[in-house]
Parts: structure tokens; C-alpha cells; sequence
């Protein structure tokens, strides 16, 4: 069997047909629609009856193109490129779970599929992803960037991200071993895309070798005997000699800096880490900790800012535990990624929007992310016990739709909704919402009322042309638990977003020790399609590589010397590195700091 990512399809074998097909491609007039594609296809049947899809084409014209001469990869990739708005951010995501294994956490909502780390389940797309590779790490990776590069996308840089129940409470062996082995597939990214193209052979130690579907027993959320911890305990220790950890799954702090240290040069670098975690697993060693990996972006799952809803779905931190976590992690530069749940049990339409509200309302709160996801019934969570005496209901779609619409006014245009729904499968929802395109019926029904929201999302630039010299630089600024948050941004006059920066000026030291003093630069993101690392936008269509990182970054420091600051310094990802060397910042511990200039603090 192929496994994910890497085909075996030979394209040398269907020489003839691709050559014609090719052909056609690059003579067309115009945009090449699927239906002018069909066309195409059809006058050249992959084994006299079937189609070539369009990573194949991709695949022969790469393996094909210096004995035909063909010139010109990027345009005729162009062409054919699949969901060109997975890369129109200016990244490559790579989703990446790590295994089923004890949760800390007792959420009456959260779904127990024993295949998965907590709180997923296995039909979802990225977990059906990690389980054709068992959860393999290096596998997983390598697979969604042969997928990313069959499919026409540049992968030069990638936003590698870590889903799969609490981070924190996974052993640190397993956590270094886990990222060690994503980079080491980034950084042999290159060598495994050339084998690829040519039709290939996996690399050895594709898959690891435990297999959780072989887990036969199920979690039933009518039955509290049947718990998620209790069955993926029994199951690992019967497969690992007693342990809920394997010997090979561990990788020293000197394993991880060396694969970091490779990937500052790769080929595919890591230009940003997320990983996530809970509120009550966040201190100041968890956070030097996240820092030493690598991580830039934190998932939080704050889930609701009510006491008593948190209580009664057993959430097991407070609201006071959830301030306290996320001012140790914007002090230390993290970018904030919060998660938040309507129509939780004990809340109801009215109380979500205003809980809703505190989330910007309150300065020790202020997300840079937000996922929403509203509370859906699924089979295996305790919740069922709830919904079969009446004590939850699952609000109608219009109370939903109402309640989203609202909420979606109130975030601020520093903050970006990365999404509205989980990608749960209809059938796997007993009770609650099935609509897969909620956001954009949302966004429509605020059309139909003459609103809009003004969130990142919602404003980035993408692939829309833009005059360069029209954008303006604009800064919002905002108070935190921490001190003062200044969002730089550069806009169109229609208020499109081409590029921020997140600058925090703490009012106070804060922690790590490196940092006390420092001003922070959060983050720096241009959009625009992913452009490769060294190559310029060309004709106004690209906002990256058009200085305007460099820009935003002389902004900050600026501001930063004006109120005082000695020292600008960057919660860089491995990545990223080289490219703050050359504008004068230096490598410290765990953060690259540039001094910044005595005439421009007075």
C-alpha cells in the first residue's frame, strides 16, 4: 500500500499521455478551468479509461520537463495548483498528532475515541492522516509535504503544528523525541522530494509500529466505567512491556538543537512551532520548556471565562488559572492561540455572547488566535448522560447562528478566527451542529444585516493584486495583563491586510530571566502567496519579500527605544533565524536580541 504522500506512481510509465497532456496545458489560452482541464483529460485516458488527477500532471512534468525541455515549472504549477488557499497565508501548515496517551483533564464534552489522542477522533482528516502513519512524527510530516509539493505548493516555509490531547502531559522524553523527529523530516525534505518525483521508495522507518486501531474496546459516554485514560493505559503497557512509554521514543536536548541548528538551512524550514496545552499545565518551567522545543504559538484551550460553567463540565482550572497562563506566556513572547466553546452545559445563547465579550473586554485575556468550536454531541463523551435526562440541549441553528454572529462583531482586527467548527464527520454527531460551512453562512448573514467582521482573517490580502505604494502603515494599541500591546500593520485603502507585527512593551520584568527587561516582537507575518526563500514578489501580486518585514521591524524598534527600551528581542522560530541575523539581532538562549540605539531613547 502507498503510503500517505508518497505514490507510486511511475510517470515515465504513462510517458506518451502526459506528454500530451503537458502539451495542451502550457499551449491553452487563459485560465485553464477544470472543465477545459476534463477536456484535456479526456482525449488522454490514464490506462485507456481513467484520469491522470493533477498532482500526477505535476508529478510528470517535473519528471519529465529537461528531456522534453520545458521551461517555466512555476507558471505551468500555477495553473494547476490544488487549493491555492492552503499556502495564500504565506506558509505551508503541517498538522502533525501526537499518540493516544493519558489526559489530566475530565471534560464532561470531550470526545474519547481510543485510536486518538484525546478529544479527536479517528475519521477527522489530520487524524486520518497521523493514523496511516501510526502517529509516527517524522512520517506524518514528510507525508504532508510530498502531499503539499505533488499538489504544486512551495513548502520552502512551514507553520509545523502539534495537535493531540494536553501537550504538557506527555513525558519529556517523548515530547523531545516527538520534535526532533519533525524537524529531521523537514530537514530531509529535500533529498526524499527528488526520490519522490522520480518515483521512489519510501525512506526507511516510515511508520512506527504501534497500531491503536488494534485497540478493540470503545468508550461509551453512558458508561463511567469505561474510561479513555483507563483502556489506553491498559493497551500501551500490554504492547510496551508495562510501559506507557517505548525506549525508542526519547531524544536528548543535544539530538533536538542539532536537528535545529539543520534546519536553519533546509530546504523546508520551520518559520513557526505550535504546540497546545491547558491553563492549569502552564508555569514558568512549562514555559522554558515550550521555548527550549522550538514553539512560538500556544493553543490554550480556555473554553469558557465563567466559573460555574467550567465547573460543571469539570474543566478543572478556574479563570483566575487561565489569566495567570496566558500572562506567562505573552510575557514570554508567545503568540496566543485560544480555543472558546458556546453552548456549553450550564450556559445559554445569552451568557455565550457575553462571556464571549470578556474575552477582549479583559486585558489579561486579548487573544492573538481564536478557534471556535460549538459544543457538539459525540457518543463517547460523558456529556450524553446530560443530554439523555435534559439537563444540555444543543442549541437550534438559528440561536447558533445568532450567537456566532454576534461574537464574530466583537473581535477586534488584532485577532484572527482561524476557525468556526471542528472537521468532525456529520454522522459522528449525535446532537448539535452538522453545518461544515458555518463560517461562511455566518459571514453572509452579517452581509444580510450590512455588517462585516473586521478580524485578520477576514482582511488578509492573499492572492487579490495591490499597489505597493498605496499601503499605509497603521498601529493599534492596546493595554495587557503585562503592559502595552502594539499591533503595526500595513493596509490597503480598502483595508486589506499585507503584514503585522505583534510588539509587546512590558511594564514590568517578566519571565524567562533572558527577556526581563527586553521588548518583545511576537510575531512578523507577511502574506501573500508563499514565495520562495530568497526570490522577490514580482509585479505588486506578492506581499512577501517586499520589505515590508523590515519595515515593520524598524517600527517596532523605534517605538521600543522611544519608551526606553535597551533591547528589542524576537521569539524567532529555528527558521527564522537567519533572516534576523542579517537585519543586527543575535542569537541568545532561548531569543534573538538587537540593542537598540541610545539617540533614539531620548
Amino acid at each position: 500500500m502507498a503510503r500517505a504522500g508518497f505514490s507510486t506512481f511511475e510517470p515515465r510509465r504513462h510517458e506518451r499521455q502526459l506528454v500530451a497532456i503537458i502539451d495542451a496545458i502550457r499551449a491553452a489560452d487563459g485560465p485553464l478551468d477544470d472543465r477545459a482541464l476534463g477536456r484535456i483529460l479526456r482525449r488522454h485516458p490514464k490506462d485507456g479509461c481513467g484520469a491522470f488527477s493533477k498532482s500526477e500532471i505535476i508529478r510528470g512534468f517535473r519528471a519529465l520537463r529537461r528531456r522534453h525541455g520545458w521551461d517555466g515549472e512555476g507558471g505551468f504549477v500555477a495553473r494547476l495548483r490544488m487549493k491555492p488557499v492552503r499556502t495564500a497565508s504565506g506558509v505551508a501548515p503541517v498538522t502533525v498528532l501526537t499518540k493516544p496517551f493519558p489526559c489530566p483533564g475530565e471534560c464532561i464534552f470531550c470526545p474519547s475515541d481510543v485510536r486518538m489522542p484525546k478529544s479527536y477522533l479517528a475519521r477527522e482528516p489530520g487524524a486520518q492522516r497521523a493514523a496511516q502513519h501510526r502517529f509516527d512524527p517524522y512520517g506524518q510530516t514528510l507525508g504532508r509535504l510530498l502531499t503539499y509539493h505533488h499538489n504544486g505548493h512551495r513548502v520552502d516555509k512551514v507553520e509545523l503544528i502539534v495537535l493531540g490531547g494536553t501537550w504538557s502531559s506527555y513525558p519529556e522524553p517523548y515530547q523531545r523525541w516527538f520534535v526532533t523527529r519533525c524537524f529531521e523530516a523537514l530537514n530531509d525534505f529535500e533529498a526524499v522530494r527528488r526520490a519522490s518525483d522520480e518515483g521512489g521508495s519510501p525512506p526507511p522507518g516510515w511508520r512506527g509500529p504501534v497500531d491503536f486501531d488494534a485497540i478493540e474496546e470503545r468508550v461509551d459516554g453512558r458508561d463511567p466505567t469505561a474510561s479513555y485514560n483507563r483502556l489506553v493505559t491498559r493497551f500501551l503497557r500490554r504492547r510496551q512491556g508495562g510501559r506507557l512509554r517505548r525506549a525508542e521514543e526519547a531524544a536528548g536536548w543535544r539530538d533536538l538543537l542539532r536537528a535545529q541548528r539543520c534546519n536553519e538551512s533546509a530546504a523546508a524550514r520551520c518559520v513557526a512551532l505550535v504546540l497546545e496545552t491547558r491553563p492549569d499545565e502552564v508555569d514558568v518551567a512549562e514555559v522554558l520548556r515550550l521555548r527550549r522545543l522550538g514553539a512560538t504559538k500556544v493553543q490554550l484551550g480556555v473554553q469558557s471565562l465563567c466559573d460555574e460553567v467550567l465547573r460543571r463540565n469539570r474543566r478543572g482550572h478556574d479563570v483566575a488559572c487561565t489569566r495567570r497562563a496566558l500572562r506567562l506566556l505573552r510575557g514570554a513572547g508567545f503568540k496566543l492561540h485560544v480555543h472558546w466553546m458556546p453552548n456549553l452545559y450550564g450556559s445559554d445563547p445569552a451568557r455565550d455572547v457575553e462571556d464571549f465579550r470578556r474575552l477582549f473586554d479583559d486585558p489579561a485575556i486579548r487573544p492573538d488566535e481564536l478557534k471556535i468550536y460549538p459544543c457538539s454531541l459525540i457518543d463517547s463523551a460523558e456529556l450524553m448522560r446530560y443530554y439523555d435526562d435534559g439537563r444540555w440541549r444543543p442549541y437550534e441553528p438559528q440561536e447558533l447562528l445568532e450567537v456566532l454572529s454576534r461574537c464574530l462583531l466583537l473581535v477586534p482586527p488584532y485577532c484572527r478566527v482561524t476557525r468556526i467548527i471542528r472537521d468532525i464527520p456529520g454522522d459522528e454527531i449525535v446532537s448539535g451542529n452538522k453545518t461544515t460551512n458555518l463560517r461562511q453562512r455566518v459571514e453572509a448573514e452579517l452581509a444580510r444585516r450590512g455588517r462585516r467582521s473586521r478580524d485578520v482573517r477576514a482582511r488578509e490580502i492573499r492572492r487579490r493584486p495591490f499597489d505597493p505604494e498605496a499601503l499605509r502603515l497603521e498601529a493599534l494599541v492596546y493595554d495587557t495583563a503585562i503592559g502595552e500591546e502594539h499591533f503595526l500593520q500595513f493596509v490597503t485603502p480598502d483595508d486589506h491586510l499585507c503584514g503585522f507585527l505583534r510588539l509587546s512593551l512590558p511594564a514590568a520584568p517578566v519571565a524567562p530571566a533572558e527577556i526581563a527587561t527586553s521588548a518583545m516582537i511576537r510575531e512578523v507575518h507577511v502574506y501573500g502567496g508563499v514565495v520562495g526563500l530568497g526570490q522577490r514578489g514580482a509585479g505588486g501580486r506578492h506581499a512577501q519579500h517586499l520589505g515590508l518585514g523590515r519595515r515593520l521591524i524598524a517600527e517596532a524598534a523605534r517605538r521600543a527605544a522611544g519608551r526606553g527600551f535597551r533591547d528589542l528581542a524576537v521569539i524567532s522560530a529555528v527558521g527564522t533565524r537567519d533572516y534576523y541575523r542579517r537585519l543586527g539581532f543575535a542569537d541568545g538562549p532561548l531569543y534573538q536580541h538587537r540593542p537598540l540605539c541610545a539617540a533614539a531613547r531620548r
